[in-house]
């Protein structure tokens, strides 16, 4: 059909916009939900601390900043380096990127009533809506490209299955403002002006494709590798080689040109570590940095934390479609295959493997211009078969609704946990609305559920209501009675219930509830500070056999009281004592015990 993937470009855009405006628009959210948070305040603090501030180097202002918007993670953006000045963590280029969004909120700040602070609701509204500008102009370009090469309907399915079946829906209609949306726009923009260089080679267009890479690599220094699209594109045979090698003979000049502007682009960042640090190469991640040697290939595809398989199935179609890319585009199948693989590789060797808690793999959307080849080439297979058109629209109508789930479910829906998801917890949720939230939660935890109809032969082997406990112990606001059970900073540890195994009496027992009541002066956020109840497993020399536990605090939104019970499958290993108790955490907040009890079933 004429114009499908001109229709299918609109519809995608019309699912960015609807997703940003209505359904979550980023830049109305406080604090750490804000556009202008976590990552995204530490690309961005180049421009109001040079730019309003005038203070680049030690970022005194950002105390009131953080006390007023509280973007996060404190002065996670930058660190002290040992010549006395902050330097930035993250490389400018996003910042750069950021400037005419900046520029045009920064002169409308006070004219609409807000502070002109870099920070207020013009500066947030700004990014967001710049970053889906930005965002439609990737996609009407890499939309161009896929035209050169595949056909109307395979170019419509690869736009839909990106934007409507992947994490790029997430990371440009409302978290735009990371760098990822922007470096998949300069992707697409380089691949467009590759394929018109060696259509026809001009200066103009061989310094665009070296700002591109100098852009990509002053953005995130690991995208220099897009170096090798220019480089490789066409390279198909060994006779494509020799013809390349006699091409760049011939026009070296441009060549060199390119690299020029890039290695320009690049020392940006040297002349800013030179200035804020004294140093021309400074290593600002400090003690984060890559396994070259044991990527974390397996957790990055397939875990329940962070897979890109998990939470954007829909590039399992990828993998049959490198397949039909080399049927039907040989030539720049070797290309596409090697930077595909290169960036897949940079993402797993990275040790924060889990990119902070993203939906997904969000390193590798930077990449999806050069996946979406594969994707139009599978598309091109499939359509030309009845049997496969089908079924594999039917399989990516679930991927589809798998990934509008996911994004739903990590902003309004709350069953997408960042850093934490596991396999039984995201098995139990994936997909779904109506399941027992408490329920799920604790399998972030413990990993085990009792699932059966109904307990049998429950048999109440212990309680505590604290009343006789003189230690840890506080009369003010019980939760009832005189007394309840203290876990704070000065009382780490609560014994619930301690007792040895009556082997004779509870041996036929499959499963040991612990309950415990329980209200919080204030919710620990700190996941590895919050407050245990842990239920213990030991040998006679105290060695332990089993242990499980749930975290209190991720029950609650803040100080209600709260019953919580957890079920943990007796161990099959011989054991001779249970320990039920609480642990701290070693947080600050005050948590009061109450009405504990322990059951045995089967």
């Amino acid at each position: 059909m004429r114009n499908l993937s001109l229709y299918a470009y609109f519809f995608c855009c019309a699912l960015m916009l609807l997703t940003a405006f209505g359904y979550y628009p980023k830049w109305k959210q406080p604090h750490t939900e804000a556009t202008i948070s976590w990552d995204v305040s530490g690309y961005y603090m180049y421009l109001p601390s040079a730019l309003i501030y005038r203070d680049i180097k030690q970022v005194r202002f950002f105390a009131d900043i953080e006390k007023k918007y509280a973007p996060g993670p404190g002065m996670g953006q930058a660190f002290l380096h040992p010549s006395g000045n902050y330097v930035m963590k993250y490389s400018m280029g996003q910042a750069l990127q950021m400037l005419p969004w900046f520029t045009v909120a920064h002169l409308l700040a006070e004219p609409l009533g807000y502070p002109a602070d870099g920070f207020s609701l013009p500066y947030q509204a700004a990014q967001s809506w710049g970053a889906l500008l930005i965002a439609f102009l990737g996609l009407w370009f890499l939309r161009r490209v896929l035209l050169l090469y595949f056909t109307e309907g395979a170019t419509a399915a690869a736009l839909i299955c990106i934007v409507w079946g992947t994490n790029y829906l997430e990371y440009t209609a409302i978290s735009g403002a990371m760098t990822h949306n922007w470096l998949f726009t300069i992707y697409a923009l380089l691949l467009f002006f590759t394929h018109r260089f060696y259509r026809e080679p001009r200066m103009g267009t061989a310094l665009v494709i070296g700002l591109l890479i100098g852009w990509a690599g002053l953005t995130r220094p690991t995208e220099v590798v897009s170096a090798a699209i220019p480089v490789l594109w066409g390279l198909g045979s060994w006779s494509a080689v020799k013809e390349r090698i006699a091409f760049f003979q011939r026009h070296w000049a441009k060549l060199l040109s390119a690299v020029v502007v890039a290695g320009a682009v690049l020392f940006l960042q040297a002349a800013y570590w030179k200035y804020a640090a004294g140093e021309w190469l400074v290593y600002s991640y400090q003690d984060q940095g890559f396994s070259w040697k044991h990527p974390h290939l397996r957790d990055i595809l397939v875990s329940a934390r962070a897979g890109w398989f998990v939470y954007s199935p829909m590039m399992l179609l990828t993998i049959p479609g490198f397949f039909c890319l080399k049927r039907y585009q040989k030539a720049i199948f070797p290309t596409v295959l090697l930077v595909c693989l290169l960036c897949l590789y940079i993402t797993a060797a990275w040790d924060i493997w889990w990119y902070g808690g993203s939906l997904g793999q969000r390193a590798m959307i930077q990449s999806y211009p050069l996946w979406a080849f594969a994707l139009a080439a599978f598309w091109q297979w499939a359509g030309a078969r009845n049997w496969s058109r089908v079924f594999f629209s039917l399989f990516a109508g679930l991927c589809i609704y798998l990934n509008l789930w996911w994004t739903h479910q990590a902003h309004r829906g709350g069953y997408f946990v960042p850093e934490q998801m596991n396999t039984p917890y995201l098995l139990k949720v994936m997909g779904r609305f109506d399941i027992d939230k408490e329920a799920a939660l604790k399998l972030l935890d413990t990993r085990e559920e009792f699932t059966g109809a109904a307990r049998k032969n429950v048999l109440q082997i212990g309680a505590n209501n604290f009343e006789q406990d003189s230690v840890g112990i506080t009369e003010t606001a019980p939760i009832e009675g005189k007394k309840s059970k203290l876990l704070d900073k000065d009382h780490e540890f609560a014994t619930c219930f301690e007792s040895d195994w009556n082997a004779a009496a509870w041996g036929n027992a499959h499963w040991l509830r612990a309950t415990v009541w329980f209200n919080c002066n204030e919710k620990e956020w700190e996941l590895w500070k919050m407050s245990q109840l842990i239920v213990r497993f030991m040998a006679a020399d105290n060695k332990i056999i089993k242990e499980r536990m749930i975290r209190l605090q991720r029950h609650v939104d803040g100080s209600e009281l709260k019953a919580i019970y957890f079920d943990t499958q007796i161990p099959k290993e011989p054991f001779s004592k249970v320990l039920i108790f609480g642990w701290s955490g070693g947080s600050d907040k005050t948590v009061r015990l109450d009405k504990f009890t322990a059951e045995l079933f089967e």
